[in-house]
């Protein structure tokens, strides 16, 4: 009988051996799809591609060259994209969830003994995955047209925006759950939320060219903070912005996990 309680306390509190494991499992899971479909990966590299092609070219005539901080608009504008991909790939997890949750495969999954929080990171990684074929692939095609390509670095902030990713899709995952059965009130929030965040982070335009108010309203967007570390790691240096980026980044990933672990126990009472 105390050997039966001990098991099933471990199953209520899963050890860090544990939920790393049940993260492969819902990793492979939710990897099938993409990997059943690859045309969908290729497809996906229309927008950003389209962003840089057609928006570089009127930033640069728009704004200056001096906006860029010495930089070509290239170099400064594909960070601000590959962010933008991950931003609308991670916030938009949550909407999977829905589908399963209208089809009963979400309870399926619940009566498994997989851990609680490897069902968001599991679901998370696999959006931040494909980003890193498409950040890689996106860079390499811009190599050409000017773009100087440091690896590592490259390497480095695409790890950054996957520890993000894991915070932003747990997120979207509690906003998913609660708002079950009514799609438009996640739709609404997410979009609500998006693109305020995507202007005062500067991912299209530099915020220094915008009124003081935009200014200082960034400072408090975590996602400032992760484009800053982005940019400056594609540029091949590593300092201040990518320390700060990282925090935002893990204190982004901490917060979501901690929601999203919350709103899964309050579902399944």
């Amino acid at each position: 009988m105390a050997t039966h309680g001990t098991a099933a306390g471990a199953r209520e509190r899963p050890g860090l051996g544990r939920v790393l494991q049940d993260t492969r499992y819902v990793f492979w899971r939710e990897m099938l799809l993409p990997l059943r479909d690859p045309f969908s990966l290729v497809f996906s590299l229309l927008q950003p591609l389209v962003f840089l092609g057609l928006f570089g070219p009127l930033l640069g005539a728009a704004v200056g060259a001096p906006a860029f901080g010495g930089q070509s608009t290239l170099q400064w504008f594909l960070p601000g994209v590959v962010v933008m991909i991950a931003l609308f790939g991670t916030s938009m997890t949550g909407s999977n969830l829905q589908y399963e949750l209208m089809t009963g495969s979400y309870e399926r999954i619940l009566a498994t003994p997989l851990s609680r929080s490897s069902l968001m990171i599991g679901r998370a990684l696999k959006e931040w995955a494909p980003l890193v074929v498409q950040g890689l692939l996106i860079a390499l095609v811009c190599i050409p047209f000017g773009f100087v390509f440091y690896p590592l670095h490259v390497l480095a902030g695409l790890v950054i925006l996957g520890i993000f990713g894991i915070g932003l899709g747990a997120l979207s995952y509690a906003l998913a759950l609660v708002s079950q059965n009514k799609e438009w009130i996640f739709w609404g929030v997410q979009q609500t939320l998006l693109f305020p965040l995507m202007i005062l982070s500067g991912i299209m335009l530099p915020i220094e060219a915008g009124p003081g108010w935009m200014r200082t309203a960034s400072l408090f967007n975590p996602l400032t903070y992760l484009v800053n570390a982005e940019r400056e790691l594609f540029a091949g240096s590593v300092g201040t912005h990518t320390l700060l980026g990282l925090v935002a980044a893990s204190v982004t990933a901490a917060v979501g996990l901690a929601v999203g672990v919350k709103a899964i126990s309050r579902n399944i009472r």
